[in-house]
């Protein structure tokens, strides 16, 4: 981002509106010191999400609940992650003016970084340069070669003065003042509608290979999340059944990007019939793996259990607050199956799925 503003202030020539605007009034308003921050919008997003979770699920996201220590709190110990959580109860507090009391929350990366605890992870994907060779290939390729040339023709600088990375900057600028500030950035005078697909595309890219169906680790180190979330889910089901306290009735566990794509992916869903790859660009034009619907700011995975008599409970998915379907459950007639089912359809992972094998480098032995 700073070397993309030095080469707009003192080498582009021109004299667009949009131009004389970076040059003379805006300013490099990003920080290092906001890296991995969250910033105000941010903290109204999650006090939000709080609010408009408590009006849909009103008989379990309840002032009652709260005081009575039935909704549990869980979140990274990442510092964006924390205020996130205490945005969201400040969320709750502030809707039932609740000022005489305060709850706690327990911070647990295990579950909500397991990305970093999965030995196969982090050496075979993570911290491996080869394993992003798709992304490397479309970075240096024709789609993402026109982008950087057209940004250095609308700034009438040489073309090799504009790489990939500025390119990158520069859309992150456009997008950063508009969710932040909610301003049209000048910056975004830089892109046609043409560029911005393929920039999407690259990140697409990216978190398809590093987070999602490009490495079966990738999904497969969210197993103990997974585990995690179907043992609550079975505890509330369990003691909903002989007539208890359901003693969990809410659990809200904070994570990052990261964290919900892998699990995701573990469940099946936004996945494609081919994979991503550096010269598929023009044939997934209509992909579901497209990260900006998926993971927004403040993206959410809810599982809702539904007692509505009978024998067995129903379970209900949402994401980013849209009911959704399970992928690949036959016979599935809407978007609310019954928990068995559920269960039955992700038998393998419930029964194997263990993250510490899943996770374990093997060393091969060669005997002479």
């Amino acid at each position: 981002m700073q070397q993309l503003y030095k080469i707009v202030l003192y080498n582009a020539s021109g004299e667009d509106s949009w131009l004389r605007e970076i040059r003379t009034q805006w300013r490099m308003w990003y920080t290092e010191d906001m890296d991995g921050r969250l910033v105000p919008k941010g903290v109204n997003d999650h006090k939000n999400l709080a609010v408009r979770l408590s009006k849909l699920f009103p008989s379990l996201i309840s002032e009652e609940k709260l005081r009575g220590g039935f909704i549990k709190f869980i979140t990274s110990s990442k510092h964006r992650c924390v205020n996130s959580t205490l945005s969201f109860k400040a969320g709750l507090t502030g809707l039932w003016t609740i000022r005489d009391k305060e709850f706690d929350h327990a911070v647990n990366d295990a579950l909500m970084r397991f990305f970093d605890k999965c030995t196969k992870f982090v050496q075979e994907v993570d911290n491996n340069p080869s394993a992003m060779t798709e992304v490397d290939n479309f970075r240096a390729g024709p789609e993402m070669k026109r982008v950087q040339e057209k940004i250095a023709d609308r700034l009438s600088v040489m073309y090799d003065a504009i790489t990939d990375d500025m390119a990158d900057a520069a859309f992150h600028l456009c997008a950063y003042e508009f969710a932040i500030k909610s301003v049209n950035s000048p910056w975004c005078r830089l892109f046609d509608e043409v560029d911005a697909q393929v920039l999407e595309y690259a990140n697409d890219l990216k978190q398809f290979w590093k987070r999602g169906y490009g490495y079966d680790i990738n999904s497969k180190s969210s197993c103990i999340l997974f585990h995690d979330v179907f043992s609550r889910l079975d505890k509330a089901a369990s003691e909903n059944k002989s007539k208890q306290q359901v003693t969990e009735a809410v659990t809200v566990q904070i994570g990052h990007a990261e964290t919900l794509l892998p699990l995701l992916t573990l469940l099946g869903f936004f996945k494609d019939s081919k994979n991503l790859t550096s010269t598929d660009y023009a044939q997934q034009t209509h992909r579901s793996f497209r990260t900006s619907y998926m993971l927004p700011y403040a993206a959410n995975l809810l599982l809702v259990l539904y007692d509505c008599g009978g024998d067995d409970l129903r379970l209900q998915p949402l994401i980013n607050e849209k009911p959704v379907m399970f992928p690949g459950l036959t016979e599935q007639k809407d978007a609310m199956p019954l928990y068995r089912d559920v269960k039955e359809h992700y038998r393998e992972l419930l029964h194997g799925c263990d993250f510490e094998k899943e996770c374990q480098l093997f060393k091969q032995v060669t005997e002479i």
